[in-house]
């Protein structure tokens, strides 16, 4: 197969040398000069991914027209510019062409919809989306760790396609129909890293965190269904499977960021040190948005949104989650006991 991969960050590129492996043709649009200089003269980036070198077969461009006739076309590129770069590449995207989206979060530019809404919008009708998700860090990808994930899209026939190029001896792919509970778990899982980096960067301890991702998923369960999303999706690789991983790798921005804000560093200075982007920030303020008037329960959610964009001190935010009144573990799903 032809494919095309918009985007050469760290999963960019990962993608890029699984899908090489596979046997297909691939080029790389990079929205840079000094990033495609850079991959053209090392085949690597050594900040994102270490003592990865990418094939010589692999190309490089940065002509968004190299979508033109693929097979498939990869959207790698940060949640802030998927509809931006996606306007720009409708014109090269063909009717029934699969286009994988690999950014989880939302687009502040419409509203906070889901990306994948945003994605369809851009492209006015032209190809036919797939959320690839789940527990999958590119650094581990490209060193061709074991690793499961979910292509999910209202098209079974694209999600098929996507599963049946991407899947080799060491990543699996699941395909799914729930695309709103797929994508929903990619965007919220970084609101919890970033609540369990803060529990461990404060020195709560490990109940604090199996309690924040526990309740994490709850939350995350409910509000995916206000939205359109089905329950038990987020029991699967999409929902706590991306949560865990997330949560508590050395590889996750949002855990970083999280562990510098529990250690007292002020949260926009701890976002800026990850030196990359950090979507559960804007996870946070997209989630805070929706849920308004919507009285639906996000303690989680709103907790993290007060200490980080009202600047309620951590204490106070820990306090106020305590002191809620007392309810039935599964009181959403209708039981009493």
């Amino acid at each position: 197969m032809k494919i095309s991969v918009i985007g050469c960050g760290g999963w960019g590129l990962a993608v890029s040398t699984l899908l090489h492996e596979n046997g297909h043709d691939v080029t790389v649009w990079c929205f840079l000069q000094e990033e495609y200089d850079t991959l053209c003269r090392t085949r690597g980036n050594e900040k994102l991914l270490p003592g990865v070198r990418l094939s010589e077969e692999i190309r490089f461009t940065m002509d968004l027209s190299c979508a033109a006739n693929a097979d498939i076309v990869v959207v790698a590129v940060p949640s802030f510019a998927v509809y931006s770069t996606a306007c720009r590449l409708r014109e090269f995207v063909g009717q029934d062409t699969p286009v994988v989206l690999l950014s989880k979060g939302f687009d502040k530019e419409n509203g906070w919809c889901l990306l994948s809404d945003s994605l369809e919008k851009a492209l006015e009708g032209r190809g036919r989306v797939v959320a690839l998700t789940g527990p999958s860090h590119a650094e581990e990808v490209s060193r061709q760790v074991p690793t499961a994930v979910v292509a999910a899209s209202k098209d079974p026939e694209a999600a098929k396609t996507v599963q049946q190029a991407f899947m080799n001896g060491f990543f699996r792919v699941y395909t799914h129909s729930d695309i709103v509970g797929a994508e929903l778990g990619g965007a919220m899982k970084n609101i919890m890293a970033l609540a369990v980096g803060i529990s461990d960067g404060a020195g709560y301890g490990d109940n604090t965190k199996a309690m924040l991702m526990t309740r994490g998923i709850a939350e995350m369960s409910r509000f995916g269904q206000h939205l359109g999303g089905e329950r038990e999706t987020f029991a699967g690789l999409s929902g706590v499977g991306d949560l865990i991983v997330t949560c508590i790798s050395r590889h996750s921005r949002n855990r970083r960021a999280g562990l510098m804000i529990g250690e007292g560093v002020e949260p926009h200075e701890a976002v800026k040190r990850v030196g990359a982007t950090v979507e559960g920030w804007f996870a946070t303020e997209a989630v805070h948005f929706l849920a308004q008037g919507s009285g639906i329960e996000l303690p989680i959610s709103e907790a993290m949104y007060r200490l980080l964009f009202e600047g309620e001190p951590l204490q106070q935010v820990v306090h106020e989650l305590f002191a809620r009144q007392g309810k039935p573990e599964f009181w959403d799903t209708g039981r009493t006991d």
